[in-house]
């Protein structure tokens, strides 16, 4: 569990990224790569990832030895270039205690170069910010105006919630499991970490290349950095690869291999509001199939419903919109 302590100062200084951060993006893109688990969905993406990754980014993976990054790579700003400064312009007494951590107990040789780096040599700091450029221009880059895409609509929602409910209410609904008590925020995750803001605020980012629980960046002197997954954290394809963004069959079956062909039925036929009964009848399902297929979509954040009278309407959100656009044209 995390519990994140807020003052009054702290909630009128919780802000939404305006923008995704394109080295954060990369983080989160990484730590899905290394994961083991949801292979179905995943697995031919972190293969084929893998291998196309440079040489020159694998010095990216010495700094997490472990399966934790220094904290000196979380960065959230919002253009490559300026992110790449803020990591090669770190603070050497940061970069020092992050390495000893990382590096802590672990029983492998520490790479010649990561000691350099712990000296604080400048050659070492170039090394990073090279790697981090070729990785980003491999991974990120061909579905970086998806991203772009899925963070605007992904900023639209979280900008309604808090106009209609309340900043403590969209905190509350940002993620699953998350609740507010009085000044405390309550996220489910794995181990327990109290965190107390005292007037820093908060700084919202949205991931999409991860599904697992809310990362914080704490570092000192700014605001606390919380990047939490939006969406179902799908593996993103780029325009004219895999078959997307044509309208083609081979577009919707690359949808389907990742969501199922009747949930992407689902998902397509929403392009227009249905009953279930009516989704039913489109995809050629029974009533209970198609009902538990749009709770399932709707778990994910890609369609919502809503009861008027004895009926049970489904609606795509933006973000399904932008999934089922991005794979049918």
């Amino acid at each position: 569990m995390i519990r994140i302590h807020f003052t009054a100062a702290d909630f009128a200084r919780v802000r939404f990224a305006p923008r995704p951060a394109p080295l954060q993006e990369l983080n989160a893109a990484f730590m899905m790569v290394f994961r083991r688990d949801d292979q179905l969905l995943f697995g031919r993406w972190r293969q084929r990832l893998l291998r196309s990754l440079p040489a020159s980014a694998e010095p990216l993976g010495d700094l997490v030895p472990a399966g934790a990054a220094p904290g000196f790579l979380d960065v959230f700003s919002d253009t490559l270039e300026d992110a790449l400064d803020s990591v090669l312009a770190a603070r050497p007494e940061l970069v020092r205690s992050e390495i000893e951590r990382v590096y802590a107990g672990h029983a492998a040789p520490v790479p010649p170069w990561i000691r350099e780096l712990h000296r604080g040599d400048a050659g070492a700091r170039q090394l990073i910010r090279h790697a981090q450029h070729t990785a980003f221009e491999t991974v990120l880059r061909p579905v970086w105006p998806l991203v772009q895409d899925l963070h605007r609509a992904e900023f639209t929602r979280h900008a309604l919630a808090v106009a209609e409910h309340g900043t403590g209410a969209a905190l509350a609904g940002l993620v699953p499991g998350a609740r507010l008590r009085g000044d405390v925020w309550e996220i489910e995750a794995p181990g327990e970490r109290e965190v107390r803001l005292h007037g820093r605020g908060l700084l919202l980012l949205p991931t999409f290349h991860w599904n697992g629980p809310p990362v914080l960046a704490d570092l000192p002197g700014g605001p606390l950095g919380l990047t939490y997954p939006a969406g179902p954290g799908l593996p993103l394809a780029p325009d004219g690869a895999g078959g997307t963004g044509g309208g083609t069959a081979g577009a919707d079956d690359a949808l389907a291999g990742v969501l199922g062909r009747t949930r992407t039925d689902i998902l397509l036929a929403l392009a227009q509001e249905h009953t279930t009964s009516g989704l039913a009848r489109r995809v050629g399902v029974s009533n209970a199939t198609a009902s538990a297929h749009a709770a399932a979509l709707r778990d994910a954040g890609l369609i919502t419903t809503v009861r008027a009278g004895r009926a049970v309407l489904h609606r795509r959100t933006a973000l399904g919109g932008l999934l089922a656009g991005r794979f049918s044209g």
